[in-house]
């Protein structure tokens, strides 16, 4: 939100206060409080009359500093507030006649005691940041709403990061962004995952610590620098200092949560009745019959919509009409080795049982007056299961113990943004910070019988709506895109950006949402799509079995998704690390490489864990330019072929192929199997050394099924030798691989040696 007319003056009706000095400053052994008033005080009458603003100052964990301003104490709301580590970290305070300090780790916040304000934060030596000179502050508009605000200073050629899901250009300098989750598709500033957070590449992130409306600025009203600002009587940020952006997430979701691991089956494909498609069980059986005869491994199968009656979603009720023996249809589609997702939304349709059921047991969300809040948008007369109520998490719970009774593996948690505030929450919380905050508890509230009825480690979500807190919940998928190149190119974006956040697992609807896409665009997105952590073929109103496009979309399909089942044993490693470190398993090219600038703006590319580049095709013709790093890169798909970098290249590529190169000095594991996601990666599997250095080792674990180290193996260079030993697991076939030579071992083989054509 700008408050500004310009730099020197304010909007109509917009008047500021904002600190001037930090007056009075007092310190205890882990923390600062500032008096910090909005005039100069040059005698006692300048106290009277006028905006105190109260500056604590302290640290949750090493390397993060919090800074919390409050304005009316007794207006701040009680609820809802994320969930943030504290671990109480030993921290160094001082206070003396110019300034007061407090150095958590590496990392120092400075606050000067004398006109004018400033608050500076260091590492190393090295200022990162600084809120000075109208910066901190309390504004208030022509309607008298009553406003915190921060600027928080950028340097010459500092660039910006984050803020979640955001479909335009990766680097957020310029933007204006509203964290205020809604259903806008993928084409606009709207966003079904926003998230209050970002990073530079100066060496820090600011995580804006409110569950509610945050308004950023960046470098959009002030060019140089950073304005956040939320409605109400207290702001709270933290400063993380990285210095690498991997070590900033690292902390960030140290502080707010790591995901659960996904279980190794949802890494397959996942193959969608579509959304208002007709469908019954022999709609269903065709398409499972035809993946099979075409030999196309399946995964997963999901019900949309219509699986329930139309008018009452969600009532949780099969259509009689089209799937009369629901539990004999999915014992039917288990037999066959898959997996069944059903999609839910959290509104309760006024034509279902449940509304009555709902709203006499106190379970929907209300209005200030009492009545059931009640709209038409979506399923006639909807409400709004109320989750702050533990009996409607409850309900809402049991409903679900039913469909997984039947034999259902996952669910679909669609929708979520669309949360008003004209409304009273059973606990009381304050509608405006409960609207982003609702899809947590709707996400969470799934996620935990899946986990109760399934397991911890079996429990997977196809989740829409995310705020901080939601990356614990995976898989999150990107939303309701086009069926075009740029969509594809805008729902990249997306991703990337969501995993600045710490989401680690994002899918996409492959071949996009809304339209039919033509045969061209379905082909390049499959490959895209399969080279992604999570793989669903899903649409609106057309089917998106790969034979009604094309029978090339069906060769393409099948050769995609047997390449990813035989990576699973480096994929899943990649979500291991997702899980322990809070990485993304797709990452922004800047995360991996850091100090190559030609990396920083580059957003239809990424990095599929640290040693796979992936670079999309986004037009029919087959032709991209795209970026390599330093070093020489082998091409996975085409017989090891070396692409050297620093540079640009532009090539043309088939329907089967993309650029994906292998990072210089990697060891990649694949397994022996591309039929399914799920198996012993560690019998059978392949370690391939890639431009391994001479003097260079490399340990790689492939993982097993419970996130564990199945094997774990190290492979070292030695001139024209490359030797590799196993360390840890049990013997099983395995076998090594460098530049076409081969070595191969029995099951009771600890050591293979290959010996080189040539040095390289």
């Amino acid at each position: 939100m700008k408050f500004k007319d310009g730099y020197w003056r304010m909007r109509p009706g917009v008047r500021g206060d904002y600190a001037t000095a930090a007056h009075d400053v007092t310190a205890d052994a882990a923390s600062l409080r500032v008096l910090a008033p909005t005039r100069p005080i040059t005698r006692r009458g300048n106290t009277i009359d006028g905006p105190v603003l109260r500056v604590d100052l302290s640290s949750p964990m090493p390397d993060v500093i919090r800074v919390r301003t409050v304005h009316f104490a007794g207006s701040v709301p009680a609820a809802p507030v994320f969930e943030v580590r504290d671990e109480a970290p030993a921290v160094k305070v001082t206070v003396d006649g110019e300034e007061a300090s407090l150095t958590s780790g590496a990392l120092t916040v400075k606050v000067r005691r004398d006109l004018p304000w400033e608050m500076s934060f260091s590492a190393d030596g090295r200022e990162l940041t600084r809120s000075a000179g109208k910066s901190l502050g309390v504004m208030h508009d022509a309607d008298e709403r009553h406003f915190m605000v921060e600027q928080l200073r950028l340097s010459a050629g500092e660039l910006v990061y984050g803020l979640g899901e955001r479909f335009g250009a990766l680097v957020r300098n310029g933007q204006s962004v509203d964290i205020w989750n809604d259903d806008g598709g993928t084409s606009s500033e709207m966003a079904y995952k926003n998230i209050p957070f970002y990073l530079t590449n100066r060496g820090y992130g600011v995580f804006v610590n409110h569950p509610g409306r945050v308004s950023f600025e960046v470098g959009s009203e002030t060019v140089s620098r950073v304005q956040f600002s939320t409605e109400g009587h207290d702001l709270e940020y933290l400063i993380i200092h990285g210095p690498t952006p991997a070590e900033i997430l690292r902390r960030y979701t140290a502080l707010t949560g790591r995901s659960a691991l996904p279980p190794a089956w949802s890494f397959g494909l996942w193959l969608s009745t579509s959304f208002t498609t007709d469908y019954d069980e022999a709609t269903v059986a065709s398409f499972v019959d035809g993946m099979a005869e075409r030999g196309l491994p399946l995964s997963v199968f999901h019900f949309d919509c219509f699986w329930m009656r139309q008018f009452r979603w969600c009532d949780f009720e099969w259509d009689p009409e089209v799937f009369p023996d629901p539990a004999g249809m999915i014992a039917r589609l288990k037999e066959r080795g898959l997996r069944v997702c059903l999609w839910l939304n959290p509104y309760i349709g006024q034509a279902s049982a449940l509304f009555d059921e709902g709203a006499a047991a106190g379970l929907l969300l209300r209005r200030p007056d009492g009545r059931v809040w009640q709209d038409d948008h979506w399923q006639a007369g909807r409400a709004v299961v109320d989750f702050t109520s533990p009996a409607a998490r409850e309900w809402y719970a049991d409903k679900l113990r039913g469909l997984l009774d039947l034999g259902v593996d996952a669910f679909k948690t669609d929708f979520g943004e669309r949360i008003p505030t004209d409304v009273v929450w059973a606990d009381g919380s304050d509608p405006e910070r409960m609207h982003n905050y609702y899809s947590l508890l709707y996400n969470q509230t799934v996620h935990d019988v899946l986990a109760e009825r399934r397991g911890a480690g079996e429990a997977v979500l196809f989740a829409r709506a995310a705020t901080v807190g939601g990356q614990r919940l995976p898989v999150h998928w990107g939303g309701d895109c086009e069926s075009t190149f740029e969509a594809m190119a805008e729902s990249l974006r997306g991703g990337l950006s969501l995993g600045l956040a710490g989401f680690g697992f994002w899918s996409h609807d492959i071949g996009g949402f809304e339209g039919r896409p033509d045969p061209a665009v379905f082909k390049r997105w499959v490959a895209f799509g399969l080279l992604s952590s999570h793989s669903r073929l899903h649409g609106s109103g057309s089917y998106r079995v790969p034979w009604l496009f094309d029978e090339e979309s069906v060769d393409v399909l099948r050769s995609f998704t047997e390449l990813k089942l035989r990576l699973m044993p480096y994929l899943y490693g990649v979500a291991v690390q997702a899980v322990h470190e809070g990485l993304p398993m797709m990452r922004a090219m800047h995360l991996e490489f850091p100090g190559d600038r030609a990396c920083d703006h580059l957003d239809a590319q990424y990095m599929l864990g640290p040693d796979l580049l992936v670079a999309p095709v986004l037009s029919a013709d087959g032709e991209i330019s795209y970026y390599v790093p330093d070093g020489g890169w082998t091409r996975l798909l085409d017989d090891g072929e070396t692409v050297t970098g620093p540079g640009w290249r532009t090539e043309r590529h088939g329907f089967d192929s993309l650029p994906l190169l292998v990072r210089p000095g990697a060891v990649l594991a694949t397994g022996a199997r591309a039929d399914r996601p799920d198996y012993d990666y560690a019998d059978g599997v392949t370690l391939t050394a890639y431009q391994l250095a001479d003097g260079a080792s490399r340990t790689v674990t492939v993982p097993a099924m419970d996130g564990g180290a199945g094997a774990v193996f190290e492979v070292t260079r030695s001139g024209d030798r490359v030797h590799a030993r196993r360390v840890q697991g049990a013997p099983a076939p395995w076998n090594l691989r460098y530049a076409g030579a081969h070595g191969t071992a029995a099951a009771d083989t600890d050591h293979i040696e290959i010996t080189l054509s040539s040095k390289e």
